[in-house]
């Protein structure tokens, strides 16, 4: 997908240079000019994104127009997944990127000054597994894994998105940490890819289960693939990470007014998913694509306790220090970073 401008965007520009930069500031809520007096305005801001469900405060900040209250113009980049993202940031072109949690650990990481200032879901990984597994799991619990692999002659086979991924680091921690079992020696563990091609093994049933977020699990459902929910981060997790929104230094500490302003409209969009849930399931849909993602199956994943959208980023705090050490351990980041270098409060804090 070729850049998109955000319709609106330049016109309200031009009228907040026309009121000067007292009005500027005055609309976005905040004071100070724009460059928070750094001398370095921004008169653009350029947002990477992924088209996943966990980016729905995106969809909805474009498709109601949300872009249209920052003092600047916005373009948005789609890409297909986190690590494209992150090789794009070492140029230095993205001011905001809307990814995972582990895509922005490994950016900053690299050096790249940046942090996270908003969170954009939480909790929003199930544990899936097949109808045939389930029922031994409600019968024995963990003891289900060893009697599979005694009857299967083969271990059980999770398949999800790369090692060191988001959902790979909560199924990980769930088998270790949860249930006392190995993820190295106990089950196997696969990585197949983006969520596409997790969803592709599960209508197949090329995997006994999978850790996910949705809608792949009302995808599931709807199509009456032999699957089930066992386990979902909440339980064993509260606070679990997934999508965050991290900014460049060069607008989260020398635009301070213009980061202020964007994450006024991320909580702005995080509320109106929550009152409009029909209309931002067409705002996901669009952005995405419909065939991809039907109206429908967007509209019946919001209700999914794992849609849990949220703006603050303190929610996710300490499953962000468990997702670090995570990180670190399978060598995604050189450094086990800390909540200091993660996270920049402020923003959201001043709102």
């Amino acid at each position: 997908m070729t850049d998109r401008r955000i319709s609106g965007a330049y016109s309200r520009r031009r009228f907040l240079q026309a009121t000067g930069v007292a009005g500027a500031a005055g609309l976005a809520g905040c004071t100070g000019a724009i460059g928070g007096g750094s001398g370095s305005e921004l008169d653009e801001l350029n947002v990477a994104y992924m088209p996943i469900y966990p980016d729905i405060q995106y969809f909805v900040m474009q498709e109601e127009g949300y872009f249209d209250e920052l003092p600047v113009d916005v373009t948005g980049k789609l890409f297909s997944d986190g690590p494209s993202i992150v090789q794009a940031s070492a140029t230095g072109d993205f001011d905001v990127m809307m990814f995972g949690v582990v895509p922005a650990m490994i950016v900053v990481d690299k050096g790249i000054p940046a942090q996270i200032t908003a969170a954009n879901i939480k909790n929003a990984m199930k544990i899936l597994a097949s109808d045939e597994f389930a029922a031994m799991w409600e019968a024995e619990g963990k003891a289900a894994f060893e009697t599979w692999e005694a009857e299967k002659g083969k271990k059980f086979t999770f398949g999800t998105y790369p090692p060191g991924s988001v959902p790979d680091i909560l199924l990980r921690y769930w088998i270790e940490n949860t249930l006392g079992l190995d993820p190295e020696n106990d089950v196997n563990i696969k990585g197949l890819g983006g969520a596409s091609a997790v969803q592709q093994a599960l209508l197949s049933g090329q995997v006994d289960g999978t850790s996910i977020m949705e809608p792949i699990p009302t995808v599931v459902e709807a199509n009456d693939a032999p699957y089930q929910s066992i386990a979902w981060a909440g339980d064993f997790m509260p606070g679990q990470p997934a999508a965050v929104t991290l900014m460049h230094d060069r607008v989260r500490q020398e635009n301070r007014e213009v980061a202020t302003e964007f994450v006024r409209q991320h909580q702005r969009a995080t509320q109106f998913v929550a009152d409009n849930p029909d209309t931002a399931a067409q705002h996901a849909s669009t952005v995405i694509g419909e065939s991809s993602l039907p109206v429908e199956t967007a509209r019946a994943a919001l209700d999914s306790k794992a849609s849990d959208f949220i703006s603050d980023p303190h929610e996710i705090e300490g499953g962000a220090e468990i997702f670090a050490e995570y990180a670190h351990r399978l060598g995604k980041t050189e450094a086990e970073l800390t909540i200091d270098e993660l996270f920049d409060y402020g923003i959201y804090d001043s709102l």
